[in-house]
């Protein structure tokens, strides 16, 4: 019989600057990314001008410009025409899913996982509506209230 020896322990390797490296803890599971005003995929979203381009985020979750405006609470023509694509109503609700699919998409495993959350996950403290209810109905103010709640370690 053969004796096994132990594994002696591995050296850590020096960084660059000449320090150990060590392994970061983990994020909590509550942390967002993304901003109080609006997150940086909104920011990513906008033209030179700073409007943001439905082309793009139809792009990006793979919409069309009618399945977007229904997501947002709008009607078809507020995204197909022009005049209406950079009224105030329009830009608001992009910008307020846009932040609060940015919001989620840290714990929800992506941009599409948080959309698929955003449109389906009913939400208890808001007596099951989902997040895209309350942003059609102008409460993303309290929407954000409650994922800022979450975020510091409170119940939902």
């Amino acid at each position: 019989m053969t004796a096994i020896k132990p594994r002696a322990p591995q050296p850590k390797k020096a960084t660059p600057s000449g320090r150990k490296a060590t392994r970061k803890a983990a994020a909590p599971i509550a942390s967002f990314s993304g901003s109080a005003e609006q997150g940086p995929l909104a920011a990513k979203l906008m033209n030179h001008k700073g409007v943001v381009s439905v082309d793009r985020v139809a792009a990006t979750f793979g919409m069309s410009k009618g399945q977007l405006a229904e997501t947002i609470g709008l009607s078809r023509e507020a995204l197909y025409k022009l005049a209406r694509l950079e009224a105030p109503k329009t830009q608001s609700r992009l910008r307020e899913m846009l932040e609060i699919v940015s919001r989620v998409a840290g714990w929800a495993g992506g941009r599409e996982q948080a959309m698929a959350w955003y449109r389906a996950q009913p939400i208890a403290a808001f007596g099951g509506r989902t997040a895209e209810a309350l942003v059609k109905d102008g409460q993303a103010s309290a929407l954000r209230d409650y994922l800022d709640h979450i975020a510091l370690g409170g119940f939902a």
